[in-house]
């Protein structure tokens, strides 16, 4: 699959502060790339430098397979990192077309991505009039006008209600169904789980997992049992070579796996054992306590 960004052992330091400390991960086409990590962690910094307004202390990256120098490679990239400048006067179209002008694009892609973003009908109202999640919107517009082979986003729902989240994340996947490769940074673990299909975790400038989304744990889940007698039931699961252990918890049974194991297969078993099971649900870790997990003692 083409590479659109390769980041490669990147560093940054400020002065005694470590924020970047060797970064590494691919960006492959048509995917969509998390950033996840508290603040501080060094999310802003990393998407700074591949923008080129922040120097890299050491390391290197290159967009597009390093076919094209980072100022040609950035006029494929669509990107918003600060809160979105427009005049305040000014219309949303007008707005959006003075972007095109600067840019040299054509006036035709201002009604296009005023769709997109669910803006054709506040098309004539000045920005100023806009809500934060509005202004968000026709940012995004924006980046999107030279239909960028990427678009980078930082923290894209920060300070929105939940109504204007919605909007956006449902603007984000669609953008990515469309085939554009996504980008964003955000410190909500539940933006990632719902938008990204890839994550890179970062805390304090430093990698603890990069892959997919759903690769985040390294278990297979857990069952959650409820018998007649929980106690025998605990006894014959001790028994099971894929059960790594079992705890009870608000009188049923959870039990956590060391090798893969179907729900059939362990019901079967349990019947054997003469036990009949009255709740039988397979339980996959929530991105939050996947997350967990990970950052512990780190």
């Amino acid at each position: 699959m083409e590479i659109i960004l390769s980041i490669k052992n990147l560093n940054k330091r400020y002065g005694s502060l470590q924020a970047l400390s060797n970064v590494s991960f691919e960006i492959h086409k048509g995917n969509v790339y998390g950033i996840l990590g508290p603040n501080g962690s060094g999310k802003s910094t990393t998407l700074g430098i591949i923008l080129n307004v922040v120097n890299k202390t050491s390391g290197e990256y290159s967009w597009f397979g390093g076919t094209m120098q980072t100022h040609e490679a950035l006029k494929k990239v669509g990107a918003i990192i600060e809160r979105p400048n427009f005049y305040p006067y000014m219309t949303a179209k007008e707005n959006l077309e003075l972007v095109c002008k600067i840019k040299g694009i054509n006036y035709a892609k201002v009604n296009e991505k005023l769709e997109l973003v669910g803006l054709v009908d506040r098309q004539n109202s000045k920005f100023s009039t806009f809500s934060l999640g509005m202004k968000q919107r026709l940012a995004i517009a924006s980046a999107l006008l030279n239909d960028p082979e990427i678009l980078i986003l930082d923290e894209p729902t920060n300070g929105l209600d939940p109504q204007g989240i919605h909007q956006i994340r449902d603007i984000i996947k669609h953008i990515a169904a469309q085939g554009t490769t996504i980008l964003l940074a955000s410190h909500l673990l539940d933006e990632v789980e719902k938008v990204c299909t890839h994550a890179l975790v970062l805390r304090k400038g430093e990698v603890l997992y990069s892959g997919l989304v759903d690769g985040m744990s390294a278990n297979e889940g857990f069952f959650e049992l409820q018998a007649d007698d929980n106690e025998n039931l605990m006894s014959a699961l001790k028994t099971h070579p894929a059960v790594k252990n079992s705890v009870k918890e608000e009188g049923k049974v959870l039990v956590y796996l060391k090798d893969k194991l179907e729900a059939r297969e362990l019901n079967q078993f349990l019947f054997e054992n003469n036990i009949i099971l009255s709740h039988l649900v397979k339980r996959k870790n929530s991105l939050e306590e996947q997350f967990l997990a990970l950052t512990k003692n780190k």
